[in-house]
């Protein structure tokens, strides 16, 4: 094969300059990544394969690249840079290697996406050891989405490892997540290094008036620099988009090559993979002499065909592709799909026959819907979406095609992708179905506007209520589960729209139960204010090990405020945290997390709270989504830090809608109540229990009282104790009746109140109510002029204050002391309250015993990360051995 000619390498000081830092720092053992972005042709290719050159003599080099027609394969493009490293899988931890293993369909099973990065992670740092490990990927723009997930989860926590990670990717493509890595903008060459490039291309002699005009138009651009001239001839060319016209030359090139050396083009340009066996296999079946069209291929410079066939560019392949007819296309499907092994690629044999398609064809449709199946298996929605929708287009059956569309928008919905699951579900002609297609319909349309979210997020839960009423006549109980679900969406979109209100109203004329009350007959009597009806119907269905509402634990949690009762919550809680670690879930697992956080802070250990926000936060960072804000928000109120308070209910409300908001409503009145702003407390507390009187009212409910009563606003408190007395009063928790107590003695100042809600507190697990329960015993007591009395109260309610950590209440306390004329004791600074949540997380494990390893898999992070945040909590708390820190009250469980 001819060697293709030298290309020089020009320019790029500053790239080059950034290249060489990032390098230096991996070679320390602190890892990075750059992203290279730009357009076409800019040289962001080059640029890596310099970079591969600058690190030869000291990293070990890995390289990928994402694969236009690759993009629906899950783990394709992870797979395709891994398979180096291989042969390390033994030295991974059984976890580890079985994720691994799985991903890459080496073995059957499902992939746990959050874990794949942090098995990768492993994998990268154990063939790190012997030398810095370079990866580079070029065209990651092109990556299918979960490889870009693992890559950029990866990304984010080399930075205790000898990696470096360079990626390229095109400006204005859609891969989003390479926004979030640190990135350099890749621009055109100086007009010295572009005639210095242009004058080094001696392929094409050029006049002073074209070279000026090259120049012009290229702007820099190298592969316009050296295509320009070859589409342009002698004379100044007429304008045109530039990349176009460099499409146009590489086709050039292409007509001119002998029809064997085309065919062996067309079916390279066809074929994602690269792989020369397969190429070789399918040329063979279409009669190419690859000897002869090889040789010819390569001197157009077009191809390199090696270990693995490369096109100079993606352009060249783009233009070789559809170059080619119809029929041509087709044909070298076909090929492909013969070659491809059934047994080892079956979903590649899927789509190169469904590819060469035309009309319908039952048999590659059966065929694609197999690997749908299996895509998603491996949790890849997006190639299940793809493989689903061509699956319907070759669909002869109308009944069956509608099936696969509307599974097809399950699966891009899934995948996130809204404005595709849309376009798909307009394809479907809903005149012609039947009531149960039409509700799966009316459901779909609801999701999605849902996810979209803005003035479309409404119809969500009113496209799901026509669902439920659709099939009310003829299938009760799945009418009834579309009534739940259409309630647990409205939900989410909030009272304030009404869109709650209409949807419960709809949902008393919900077909009756054949079984005992469930969780829709619970919220239908809760809401009509039938409490000693509504709440035992609810107590006997969440109260049980597993039941109706374990297909809608979201609902189930918001519902268990209901109660009261701390054991039921715990119940669902721990349900919650099973049944993701178990099946592998990550939204399971983290709205468990969050329950493990919320219940934490309602009983007072901020710390065991502050772990499992970081663990969730930890899965959300994996997976590329927000962290839950409900617990990040109770806790930041009940802390009583006012500047982080602020900040985070600000975020929260930008970010939220419906239950959030008003989660973030209770939670100002519990701050202010804290500062003793009980003007600002009793105005976020009326927003809270106006929002509606399900859910988040009855917490709020006591907050509402004690703000009005220091307001001087009697009616306003008598009026929200009334309010509070009917929920709960067929509630027989002590949590519930000493909360009773202790509101309803602000509104009376009977002394037995008081003394009621202490005894009672004081047999409950809300600690934090027991502390704020002695404080308000002991305001009053000193406003009664018992100062002795008082102090007694006061000290208790500062002891178990600040020993919580709420600072806010925790201070009042103390200025209530001063006001009886004695001092409070002050307690020394807590030594975790410097430490962050992450930190936190990490010091509560160690002390619990646990190695850097076994942390670092629970946080997914890498164990030199989880060395490197010990050094930082050794510093901050002055100690130098994991001993000592086990020693510590701070980390004690």
């Amino acid at each position: 094969m001819p060697t293709p000619p030298h290309r020089p390498f020009v320019g790029r000081r500053e790239e080059i300059s950034r290249l060489r830092d990032l390098f230096a720092a991996a070679e320390r053992g602190d890892g990075g990544v750059l992203v290279l972005r730009g357009e076409p042709g800019i040289g962001k290719s080059a640029l890596l394969e310099h970079a591969a050159q600058l690190a030869a003599s000291t990293f070990r080099t890995i390289r990928g690249s994402g694969a236009e027609f690759e993009r629906e394969l899950p783990f394709a493009g992870l797979h395709q840079l891994c398979v180096p490293l291989l042969t390390r899988l033994d030295e991974l931890s059984p976890l580890h290697r079985g994720v691994l293993q799985v991903a890459f369909g080496l073995e059957a099973g499902r992939p746990d996406p959050p874990r794949v990065g942090l098995a990768v992670l492993e994998l990268f740092a154990v063939a790190a050891r012997e030398r810095p490990l370079l990866c580079v990927v070029d065209d990651a723009h092109w990556l299918d989405d979960a490889s870009t997930r693992a890559l950029v989860f990866l990304a984010r926590r080399v930075a205790a490892e000898p990696i470096a990670l360079v990626f390229t990717a095109r400006d204005h493509d859609p891969a989003p997540r390479l926004d979030e890595l640190p990135g350099l903008k890749v621009a055109g060459l100086s007009d010295a290094d572009a005639r210095s490039l242009l004058a080094a291309e001696r392929t094409v002699t050029l006049d002073q008036r074209v070279r000026d005009h090259v120049l012009a138009e290229a702007r820099g651009n190298p592969l316009a620099l050296r295509e320009l001239p070859k589409a342009g001839g002698f004379a100044p060319p007429t304008p045109s988009p530039v990349m176009k016209r460099i499409q146009r030359s590489f086709q050039t090139r292409l007509a001119e090559l002998p029809a064997p050396a085309r065919s062996l083009l067309v079916l390279a340009s066809a074929d994602p993979t690269g792989d020369p066996r397969l190429l070789w296999a399918a040329a063979q079946r279409l009669g190419i002499d690859d000897q002869g069209a090889s040789r010819a291929a390569e001197a157009s410079e077009l191809v390199e065909f090696g270990s693995r066939v490369r096109f100079c560019h993606p352009l060249a392949r783009s233009a070789t592709y559809w170059a080619a007819t119809l029929d041509q296309r087709h044909a070298v499907h076909r090929a492909l799909a013969d070659a491809t092994d059934p047994d080892t690629a079956p979903d590649r044999r899927a789509w190169h026959r469904a590819q060469a398609s035309s009309g319908t064809d039952e048999d590659v449709a059966d065929d694609l819907e197999s690997a749908a199946t299996r895509a998603l298996a491996r949790g890849g929605v997006g190639a299940a979406a793809a493989f689903l929708e061509r699956a319907a287009v070759l669909t002869r059956d109308p009944g069956r095609r509608t099936e696969r569309t509307l599974a097809a928008v399950r699966a891009a919905l899934d995948a996130g992708a809204t404005d595709a699951a849309t376009e798909l579900l307009n394809s479907v002609d809903t005149e012609a179905l039947d009531d149960r297609r039409h509700a799966t319909v009316d459901v779909l349309r609801g999701k999605i506007a849902l996810v979209e979210g803005g003035g479309e997020a409404e119809n969500g839960p009113m496209s799901i209520l026509r669902a439920a009423q659709r099939l009310a006549p003829q299938d009760p109980e799945t009418s009834r589960s579309y009534f739940v679900a259409a309630l647990e969406t409205a939900l989410a979109v909030g009272r304030a729209s009404g869109v709650m209100g209409r949807v419960i109203q709809a949902a008393r004329s919900a077909p009756s139960a054949s079984r005992p009350p469930d969780l829709l007959d619970g919220l239908v009597l809760l809401d009509a204010g039938r409490y000693s009806e509504g709440v035992p119907a609810l107590h006997r269905i969440l109260a049980g090990d597993e039941g109706d509402w374990t297909r809608t634990p979201g609902l189930a949690t918001v519902l268990a405020a209901e109660l009261w009762d701390h054991d039921v919550h715990t119940n669902i809680t721990e349900w919650l945290v099973r049944t993701g670690r178990d099946t592998g879930s990550p939204i399971t697992t983290r709205l468990g997390l969050s329950q493990v956080a919320m219940a934490a802070v309602l009983t007072g250990d901020f710390g065991r709270a502050m772990e499992a926000i970081a663990e969730e936060e930890a899965i959300a960072d994996a997976l590329g989504d927000v962290p839950q804000m409900y617990p990040r928000v109770q806790l930041a109120a009940m802390r009583g830090r006012s500047a982080d308070a602020s900040d985070l209910f600000t975020e929260a409300v930008r970010q939220g809608t419906g239950q959030l908001v008003a989660n973030v409503h209770l939670a100002t009145a519990v701050l202010n109540n804290g500062l003793g702003d009980y003007t600002a407390a009793m105005d976020a507390a009326g927003r809270a229990t106006g929002a509606g009187d399900l859910f988040l009212a009855g917490a709020a409910l006591p907050e509402l009282v004690e703000a009005a009563m220091r307001c001087g606003e009697e009616t306003v408190a008598g009026s929200a104790l009334d309010s509070l007395l009917e929920r709960t009063g067929p509630v027989d928790t002590t949590w519930a009746r000493g909360v009773v107590a202790g509101t309803r003695a602000l509104v009376t100042g009977a002394e037995d109140d008081h003394r009621e809600a202490v005894r009672l507190l004081e047999r409950s697990p809300c600690v934090p109510g027991l502390a704020r329960s002695h404080l308000r015993y002991g305001e009053w007591l000193r406003r009664e002029g018992r100062r002795r009395d008082a102090r007694e109260q006061l000290r208790t309610a500062h002891r178990l204050l600040a020993g919580i950590g709420m600072e806010a209440f925790a201070q009042r306390a103390a200025n209530e002391l001063r006001a009886t004329g004695e001092v409070a004791v002050s307690r020394s600074e807590r030594p975790s309250a410097h430490l962050t949540m992450q930190e936190i997380h990490v010091a509560r494990h160690v002390a619990a015993g646990a190695t850097s390893k076994e942390v670092a898999a629970r946080l997914f992070l890498s164990p030199r990360t989880i060395d490197a945040h010990l050094r930082n909590i050794f510093g901050k708390l002055g100690i130098t051995s994991r001993r000592q820190l086990r020693d510590m009250a701070d980390f004690a469980r």
